[in-house]
Parts: structure tokens; sequence; C-alpha cells
């Protein structure tokens, strides 16, 4: 087996989808899974499937036509790209939007392939990452889009915690519920859609604290880690190993905690400082900074120490460890949600479905 590797247990992951359904469908919220983890793996796909997930929602147009045979709603979920939208309304049902220019192509393109595309307006609620900020301009853009053919305001979406970190609320929350009934009064619309977030809204399920017209979720990270993202906690019963980072150890040797001689830059360009240990035992693992960074591993054996990186190789302190490491053997990571993000789109990691 090539290594370094990142496996991924199926039944775990069908496990925490399934628990999430469950704690979705319980409070009238339709759940959907985002797929960029799963860098176009359809099998990953079909997993979220069997556990009952309804849309699938995606960041990268390239994934969603790898999908393009799966019969279930797809969604576009970063903004399009003016130089995409082509490929956005072949395929993607859906997709969120902020920006009148793009809204209108999206029609264009539409209407040439004698199509319907689906959008939802994105909000912003003072995250400030995508999504209109001034409630007025909400209601100015509104004009705009009904007039458009091709195209159907089907619902109204936020995101939170992704960039400012700010956390969904009740209160928070209600706002979009809010503009939704403003709008459906002054326009005579019906919004389908209020797409609530992400797995940082999850928190509001298990408090019962969701507001009622909130109707859709888009789950990323509490399917595949098994938690709610505003506080990092674990949903009780899922699990947090389902994909697990495998490398493998090309020298071990004894060496000084800090290096020989005038200390400059790194690789990198930074200026590395050191702590004097003495002489320990170090390994090193076959994978570097261009696959992962080294904020994202956490190693399961607690008593291995990550000292650094460069492109290629991974520096670990193996002093403490009760076992005795040989040349060859493997060394493995749990990890967090940008590292399995950045691992699965490495050509570089063997990737194993177990």
């Amino acid at each position: 087996m090539t290594y370094p590797k990142i496996t991924i247990n199926k039944n775990k992951l069908k496990e925490n989808v399934e628990i999430l359904v469950d704690i979705c469908k319980r409070q009238g919220i339709i759940p959907g899974g985002v797929t960029k983890v799963f860098s176009g793996n359809s099998e990953l796909v079909n997993i979220l499937i069997e556990g009952g997930i309804e849309f699938l929602a995606d960041s990268r147009i390239e994934n969603l036509e790898l999908f393009k045979d799966i019969p279930l709603p797809k969604l576009m979920l970063r903004l399009p790209m003016l130089s995409e939208v082509e490929k956005i309304v072949d395929y993607a049902d859906m997709s969120l939007n902020s920006e009148l220019l793009t809204i209108k192509k999206l029609s264009e393109v539409a209407l040439e392939k004698e199509k319907v595309h689906k959008i939802i307006l994105m909000i912003d609620l003072g995250d400030l990452r995508e999504g209109i900020f001034e409630e007025s301009e909400v209601y100015e853009l509104i004009k705009d889009i009904i007039e458009l053919k091709g195209i159907k305001l089907v619902g109204l979406g936020t995101n939170l915690t992704c960039h400012g970190g700010v956390i969904p609320t009740n209160d928070n929350l209600k706002r979009l519920s809010e503009i939704k009934e403003n709008i459906e009064e002054k326009f005579k619309l019906n919004i389908e859609i209020l797409s609530g977030g992400n797995s940082s809204s999850l928190h509001l399920l298990e408090k019962n604290d969701m507001p009622a017209q909130i109707n859709q979720l888009r789950l990323g990270e509490s399917l595949i880690l098994g938690r709610e993202t505003a506080y990092g906690n674990l949903i009780k019963g899922t699990h947090s190993d389902v994909f697990q980072l495998i490398t493998e150890l090309i020298e071990i040797r004894e060496k000084p905690s800090i290096p020989i001689g005038e200390i400059g830059l790194d690789a990198f360009g930074r200026k590395p400082t050191f702590i004097d240990k003495g002489k320990r035992k170090r390994g090193i693992c076959a994978i570097g900074k261009q696959d992962i960074d080294i904020e994202d591993l956490i190693t399961v054996d607690k008593n291995i120490n990550i000292i650094g990186q460069s492109s290629d190789h991974l520096i670990l302190d193996l002093t403490d460890s009760k076992d005795e490491y040989k040349l060859g053997d493997k060394i493995k990571f749990d990890l967090n949600y940008g590292g399995i993000l950045k691992l699965m789109t490495s050509k570089y990691v063997c990737k194993e479905i177990e």
C-alpha cells in the first residue's frame, strides 16, 4: 500500500450521517451534505445518500459535474464566478447568490438552455463573508430578480462562523425569517427555503432554539467529524475519527534540539525559534507542507510531539513514546476539517475507503 494515505471508515461515516439526518428531520430541517472534502469521490457521496442526505452541496463545480448522474438535487455552495455560469446551469440545480450581474447572467444562460435555475439569495447577518448586508438592498435586488426569466428565487440563506466566527443564535437567524416575511408580503412571493447555515447551527437544534421557519442546513464538518462547529462539541453517538492519516517513518535518529549555526529563514521565509531540550530521538515522516499543515494534525500516540515540517518532511519527537518505532513503521494522525480537505485534495496522498 502506498503511503502517506488517508483512510476513511465508511461505517462510521454512515453512522454520523444517520444521526445528523435524524436530528434535522425531527425538527423539520432538510439536511444537505457538503461534499467538498470528498474531492469528487462518488463512493463517499453514496454513503451520504444511504444515510438520508436530501441534497448535495459543493463549492467546486468540477465536483458537481462528476455527480451529474446522481439523482439528487445539487447546490453550488460558493457564489458563482461569471466565467463558470454556463457550467453552473449545466450541473447545479441551485446556487447561492448575492450579485445582480451574476444572477442576470444565470438568467441568460438558463434561457438559452431552456432551463430554470433556482437561486438562494444570501443575506449577511454579521459574519461578513458573502451576502447582502443592508436589508434595504435586499428588497431593491428582489425587484430586479422577479423580472428575470430562466431563474427562480426559491430561498434565502446565510452563512455564519466561517469568517468572522459569529455564532448562530435564535435572534440573528430570526432576522432571516423576518426578511422572508417582508419579501413575501411586499412582492407576493413564496420563499420555499430558509437555509440557516452550516454545522455551526446544530447547537440550536440540540437546545430546541432554532427559529421555526428555518428549514434547511448545509452540513459538512458535522458529518465528517461528528461535531457542531459553533463550540466544537461532539454530537452524541458520532465518530470524530472517520478520517485518519497514516504516514511512514523514513529516518529515526538522535539529534540535538537546537540547530547548529547561525539561524536564518526557513524554507517558507520565516525565522524559526527552538527550545533546548538536549538530545532527542527524532523521526521524519514522508509527508510535508505540500499536503498538510502541522496545525491540522493530532497525533494518535499522545507521547509523540510534532516539531516542524518542510515541503516534503514532517519532523517528530519520538523520545517520550512508549513504543519503539523502527524505520518503515507507520505513524497515525487524527485530523481537523481543514486537514482532511487538504489531504483529500492532494494527489500525492493515497485514499483508502475501508
